[in-house]
């Protein structure tokens, strides 16, 4: 956590000259996500069936590569919206903000990652990791402290847990594939294309075992917010939509809207994906996080030694803006 301060604090310093150019007007709202993913589909559903434009917003939309430098550019305006894991926003509440970034959306509400063999299990229990090695994500990641969390409530102890954390995030498929480990936790559409090859297996979905855990929300300064509130249930509206459109329509006709987004994974791995995604009833649908998920996660953390103090669900979040546009969409 030290670590993660330092860093938004170095970030945040670094990127104040640009952020006196001045905001962006209410219509263009900058978004700045941790990772572009199909796991965020509604997000860009939004954009390609045009709900946004029906709003009268536009997005500008940048990859930060990383909760740490999304949060550095919320912190330092120069991004409107953080897209990233609460956790991020946890950290700097903890450390003792005065302008608190606060989440004001929920778009994932579990793990996206599916944990891959290498080998067909169709008998598959979470029993049968003891004492194999596995690839989870980065030490101190959420991908990883969840894997983690799994594990020890399925009854292993810490000896009998073999996480490498030795491998990046975006290089651990390589390196399983070149022969690390025997398992890998893997997201779409890289672990429904391993399975097709035959490459890779996937025995379990990580979602299901975790249970719900506020993955990826959408988080902005409590100044910004109290002076968008309009754009902010705009921005929202569409979003919800837009999941609504994820929940019910054919996947094929998902990809298609999807494609634009990414050109480079075929459209038949872009509605596996979907299908992968419904199945673990990834999305929120009313976009608010609750106390229990907030609290699970804070357990995940803290189970991983990263947790110093708890937070206050109440200092972090408000669902008014999100509960307010869902009742006026569902009546």
């Amino acid at each position: 956590m030290k670590k993660l301060l330092t860093i938004l604090t170095a970030g945040l310093f670094a990127l104040l000259p640009l952020s006196a150019c001045g905001e962006a007007d209410d219509s263009t709202l900058r978004i700045n996500e941790v990772t572009h993913s199909i796991f965020y589909a509604p997000m860009y559903l939004a954009d390609s069936l045009g709900y946004f434009g029906e709003e009268g917003i536009k997005i500008e939309l940048t990859n930060g590569g990383g909760a740490d430098k999304v949060m550095s550019a919320v912190l330092s305006g120069d991004a409107d919206i953080g897209f990233c894991g609460p956790e991020a926003a946890l950290y700097v509440l903890l450390g003792g903000s005065q302008d608190v970034p606060t989440v004001f959306g929920q778009l994932t509400k579990r793990d996206g990652s599916f944990l891959m063999s290498r080998k067909e299990e169709p008998n598959f229990k979470w029993e049968d990791l003891k004492g194999k090695e596995i690839l989870a994500g980065r030490n101190g990641g959420v991908p990883a402290m969840t894997f983690e969390y799994v594990l020890k409530e399925h009854g292993f102890t810490q000896d009998e847990i073999d996480l490498n954390f030795d491998v990046s995030f975006n290089n651990m498929t390589a390196a399983f594939l070149e022969g690390t480990a025997e398992y890998c936790t893997v997201f779409e559409p890289t672990a429904s294309e391993l399975q097709a090859q035959g490459k890779a297996y996937i025995v379990a979905a990580v979602g299901d075992a975790s249970g719900e855990v506020p993955y990826t929300s959408f988080i902005a300064k409590r100044s910004w917010l109290d002076k968008h509130e309009d754009t902010v249930k705009k921005f929202l509206r569409a979003i919800m939509r837009a999941i609504d459109f994820a929940m019910t329509a054919d996947p094929e006709e998902i990809a298609t809207y999807l494609y634009s987004q990414f050109p480079d994974t075929s459209h038949a791995s872009i509605a596996t994906s979907v299908v992968s995604y419904k199945r673990i009833d990834a999305w929120q649908t009313d976009m608010q996080m609750t106390e229990q998920s907030f609290e699970r996660l804070q357990d995940i953390i803290d189970a991983a030694g990263e947790l110093p103090s708890r937070g206050e669900f109440s200092a972090l979040t408000d669902n008014s803006y999100a509960r307010a546009v869902y009742q006026e969409l569902k009546g």
